[in-house]
């Protein structure tokens, strides 16, 4: 029975990584047949070439897998792989005729995975067990001495290390003596310091071998600062000891143009990552962040002392590793006292004069927008520290049209200050997150997904909580649950809405933008609200956003809005294609972000992509239109005018359009007068629309109280939706007619 090498539990059948850690490592696979991959396993492979439909990678010589283009987080022709190109993928599957399916890691290095192992056939092992069996198979016949002192500045590979004295027990001569053994092959020092366990010093019976070798290393005053740091016992003292006073702190945000030379860094650790071969710790100061390695053996955390929120002294070397910037370090120190007051106050400064937008400049001048600039001055100033703070954005808005162009609009503006503030250069994929949503509310479904994915991050990835954006969604009563959920973990929630909140949001929310009751403006669109706090959050892309507000309307565009496209190079026809093509890639895959899809339509299109999009929502948009009107049932009651379909019987549920976008161009096209509503009625939900201020909560209760036995209840305010027992529908039919001509 093997042991997980992350969490130490025993694996059946001699594996070496449990269930629950499956996913954290990387294996390099050295079998003959696809068979023996498993599923959800993250894999490194080599590039073997490109397809039209997606990617073909090599995990063995004679086992090629396909990643299909549609697994991709970003186009096909954005991958900048080359054939022989090493990258990480996740088998998905096999299939019966062999063929292996591949789907995208968005880790694509070594030191993002907690650990890597070979697979051969059904066998798990470390990778440097590889390089034991040789000297494992040697017997060693002598028990002469090593080589003292010579191999005191040990070389990784040296041909001394081959030798069979080298793992012969010995009589230790000196503490030197032993260190070349432990610097060459670190397994090979713990078996030998496990054969002198008896012989070693009083002093020190509770180390750990590793830390025997470091603690030996400092008392023969060698001053190699690794595995000095490594000594649990005297971290802090050995590593201060290594620091190199005659150098002075830099800034990391100026690294990128110090590769090769010997830096000294202060900051706040944000983050650790245990890999197969160093730990990972990302630091921060007033500049930037940056990936420092340090290394005491392959996959044993370095500086176990050194948490998340620590002030440390690093001095190391500037590297460049696949294209990242990052610092290998040779000592790391906590900061303490004083010292680690000024990295805090520097931070706290920073922070301050960064986050903090001078002002907020409303789009096309929108007076309405100009009325709540305190309150999206403080959601800019919160998304602007989240990304100065390395902590995750999590952007939440329903999968419409409108909360497209708001979500978009947030990403336009975040993901440059990520890039500008991270030195690696996938980071606008682990710090921006953007999840559309089917209905327009945070309900426990949501909030429970983003809980455990917050959460699984946290504990596998040592990642902060991140910072939750909800726009066109939270500020109802409705998701008050979800809201909360998260308030348990203290997670800050911002909500912007073009709506009225509810008064019992206001009170749970951190952070919330929306209209006051006295003073709603009712041709403002969330979209056109949200494009104005992007451009708060960052200036340079306020070019960028101009058309998005004519986007977010369906009819009644204000002009102001109209004319801003217009001068963007927006006509009326291309926003209209715009609009149209969101709302039909909004709906299909509705769960996913599609970002680079999204900044093609709304940013990168020359005019081709969205215009045939927006011809296939035209064309599924009549034929659905056409099939309702001609089932649509008409009635009068107390003079108001109804329109009832049955969307169960006369609408395609489970195709584009959705329901609520349907009633919406029905009711467009139909209405006539100040009294009409169209209502769509399904198995236990209804959709209302009306030409008067009727609040659909307000009908709901009243219909509650006329079928009693329904359970009316609303789900979805900004949709006019509401819920019933499938079994009272036509009761509730009649009960919601009859409450709609109460209120008008």
């Amino acid at each position: 029975m093997g042991s997980c090498i992350i969490c130490g539990v025993d694996v059946d059948g001699g594996g070496r990584i449990c269930d629950p850690h499956q996913e954290d490592v990387v294996f390099d696979f050295r079998g003959d047949s696809p068979d023996q991959l498993v599923s959800d396993r993250f894999y490194r492979g080599v590039v073997d070439g490109y397809a039209e439909f997606g990617v073909f990678v090599d995990l063995a010589p004679g086992v090629t897998g396909l990643l299909h283009r549609s697994e991709l987080d970003r186009r096909l022709d954005s991958l900048d792989w080359e054939p022989g190109d090493e990258v990480f993928v996740q088998v998905k599957g096999v299939r019966d005729n062999g063929n292996i399916d591949l789907a995208w890691s968005i880790r694509q290095a070594d030191r993002e995975f907690r650990g890597v192992l070979v697979q051969d056939g059904d066998t798990e092992y470390l990778p440097e067990e590889d390089e034991e069996e040789p000297e494992t198979d040697a017997e060693p016949e002598t028990d002469s001495e090593p080589e003292p002192e010579t191999d005191s500045e040990p070389e990784p590979e040296t041909e001394a290390e081959q030798e069979p004295e080298a793992d012969a027990e010995q009589e230790p001569e000196t503490d030197a003596e032993q260190e070349p053994e432990t610097d060459a092959e670190p397994d090979e020092a713990v078996e030998a310091d496990e054969a002198d366990t008896s012989e070693v010093d009083d002093a020190e019976p509770a180390e750990s071998a590793a830390d025997e070798t470091a603690a030996d290393e400092t008392a023969a005053d060698e001053g190699d600062a690794d595995e000095t740091a490594a000594d649990e016992g005297d971290d802090d003292e050995t590593a201060a000891d290594d620091l190199d006073d005659e150098r002075e702190r830099v800034g990391i945000g100026t690294l990128a143009d110090a590769i090769g030379d010997a830096v000294r860094i202060d900051g706040e650790v944000v983050s650790v990552r245990q890999t197969g071969g160093p730990t990972v710790f990302e630091v921060r100061d007033e500049t930037g962040v940056v990936d420092v390695a340090a290394f005491v053996e392959p996959g044993v955390r370095a500086y176990p002392d050194v948490e998340v929120g620590d002030a440390v002294r690093i001095d190391g070397e500037v590297e460049s590793h696949r294209g990242d910037v990052q610092v290998e370090s040779e000592a790391l120190v906590l900061l303490a006292g004083e010292e680690a007051e000024a990295v805090r106050r520097r931070l706290a400064e920073a922070l301050t004069a960064e986050a903090r937008p001078e002002g907020l400049q409303p789009l096309a001048g929108d007076e309405a927008v100009a009325e709540l600039a305190d309150g999206l001055l403080d959601a800019a100033e919160a998304i602007r520290r989240a990304v100065l703070e390395s902590r995750p954005i999590v952007v939440r808005h329903p999968a419409t049209a409108d909360g497209y162009v708001a979500g978009a609009a947030v990403e336009r503006a975040v993901l440059p200050l990520i890039r500008d503030e991270h030195a690696k250069s996938d980071a606008e994929y682990h710090y921006f997150t953007r999840r559309p949503l089917d209905d327009p509310v945070y309900g426990m479904d949501a909030a429970t997904n983003d809980a455990t994915r917050m959460l699984q991050d946290r504990d596998r990835h040592d990642e902060q909580l991140p910072l939750f954006l909800l726009v066109g969604t939270g500020s109802t009563v409705e998701s008050a649950d979800g809201i909360d959920l998260l308030s348990v973990y203290g997670v800050d929630a911002v909500v912007v809405d073009a709506e009225v909140a509810d008064p019992e949001t206001r009170e749970s929310v951190d952070t919330l933008v929306s209209p006051e009751i006295d003073g709603v403006d009712a041709d403002l669109s969330t979209g056109a609200l949200v494009a104005s706090l992007a451009s708060a959050v960052n200036d340079e892309v306020r070019d960028d956003l101009r058309h998005l507000p004519a986007v977010s309307y369906w009819a009644e565009t204000p002009d102001r809005y109209v004319e801003l496209a217009r001068d963007a190079g927006y006509d009326a026809e291309r926003v209209a294609e715009l609009r149209e093509a969101i709302a039909l890639e909004a709906y299909y895959q509705s769960y996913q972000d599609k970002r680079e899809l999204v900044a093609d339509l709304l940013f990168e299109d020359g005019g081709n992509l969205a215009a045939h999009v927006s011809e296939q929502f035209r064309e599924k948009l009549e034929t659905e239109v056409k099939t309702a009107t001609e089932n649509v049932v008409t009635e009068a009651v107390d003079g108001v005018e109804f329109a009832v379909l049955d969307t169960d019987g006369y609408t395609h549920r489970y195709d584009f359009p959705p329901t609520p976008l349907l009633l919406d161009d029905l009711h467009r096209r139909n209405a006539n007068g100040e009294a009409y509503a169209t209502v769509g009625i399904g198995t236990d939900e209804l959709y209302v629309r009306t030409t008067a201020d009727v609040s659909v909560r307000d009908v709901a209760e009243r219909a509650a109280e006329l079928a009693p036995n329904a359970d009316v209840a609303t789900a979805g305010l900004r949709e006019g939706k509401i819920e019933f027992l499938s079994g009272e529908r036509d009761a509730v039919e009649d009960a919601v007619v009859a409450a709609l001509a109460e209120a008008f």
